[in-house]
């Protein structure tokens, strides 16, 4: 097959490698397509781009993928996350189509790359691909990105990705390093959902070949977690990878450490990937322990 990956980035380069290694012809779209995984054809292009996007389109594709990110740092400034969120994912998906309309091709499906950011349940409910969906700020470009994709002439399915990580990506690991534990449960539970890049790549893999899948599909693992769980596992099966407290830390961290986990949360959530388990995906990293062990063992020693 014929595949196409626009913004060809973290979660679409570990796609391409999985595609490649089973024989597919794999085309890795960005703005600078050096350091592909190998046996992936650059395409230097620019997906806000009409006209770049034209020019570069390969042709006869199968599938198309967009796995486009926002790319935008803790500095970005509140326009200019706006507008990157809106090329990453209303203005791509839109010219992505345009281009292949013009081009006369027929493409058996395209995939996207949305979000749970979509949902702003904050009671630590259940959500799947029924719950409402009211976002806050830039989500709401993700859900329209999802209208575009879904409203196009061509087969199509969204994949909502709870918080990523993986190689590289040790974000959620680096805090349950430093969380301070106190050993008393949390009055109420703040729940965070994520998901291995690998699974990310083996569930839009899976959701390519699958023979009639829904349009929409929730990918996060098994278990939604809390950040006193996650420092709990750490503490009791990996001592060695947290970071020591100091008495100041323990005087006085819990509440600190609450706050700093939870600052850049305004949702508390629980993830539902019942009907991505469902459709046949068996995960990689059912939870985050397999996953965080798996990223202490690369960096042992």
């Amino acid at each position: 097959m014929r595949v196409l990956i626009s913004g060809c980035g973290y979660v679409g380069c570990a796609l391409a490698e999985l595609l490649v290694q089973e024989g597919h012809e794999v085309f890795g779209l960005r703005r600078n397509p050096r350091d592909l995984p190998p046996g992936v054809r650059p395409v230097a292009a620019d997906f806000t781009d009409a006209d770049s996007l034209q020019r570069g389109l390969p042709e006869r594709l199968d599938y198309v993928f967009h796995t486009a990110s926002p790319g935008i740092s803790g500095k970005s400034t509140a326009e200019e996350r706006e507008r990157a969120y809106r090329d990453a994912y209303v203005l791509g998906p839109s010219n992505l189509i345009s281009a292949l309309r013009s081009r006369g091709q027929e493409p058996r499906r395209l995939l996207l790359t949305s979000s749970t950011g979509v949902y702003a349940q904050s009671g630590g409910e259940w959500v799947d691909e029924t719950s409402t969906t009211e976002p806050s700020g830039t989500g709401r470009y993700l859900l329209e990105g999802e209208e575009v994709l879904l409203g196009s002439p061509f087969p199509a399915v969204a994949l909502r990705l709870a918080g990523i990580y993986g190689p590289g990506r040790t974000g959620a690991l680096d805090r349950a390093r430093r969380y301070p534990l106190s050993g008393e449960p949390e009055s109420t539970p703040r729940y965070t959902n994520r998901i291995h890049r690998d699974d990310c790549a083996g569930a839009l893999r899976h959701l390519m070949l699958l023979d009639r899948p829904d349009p929409l599909y929730l990918g996060a693992d098994h278990e939604p977690s809390t950040p006193d769980s996650i420092a709990l596992w750490l503490a009791e099966n990996h001592p060695e990878a947290r970071e020591e407290e100091s008495p100041e830390t323990r005087a006085s961290g819990r509440a600190s450490g609450r706050s700093s986990e939870r600052s850049d949360r305004v949702t508390n959530k629980r993830c539902s990937n019942a009907r991505l388990v469902g459709s046949g995906y068996t995960f990689i990293y059912p939870t985050f322990r397999e996953g965080f062990a798996s990223l202490l063992a690369a960096t042992a020693g």
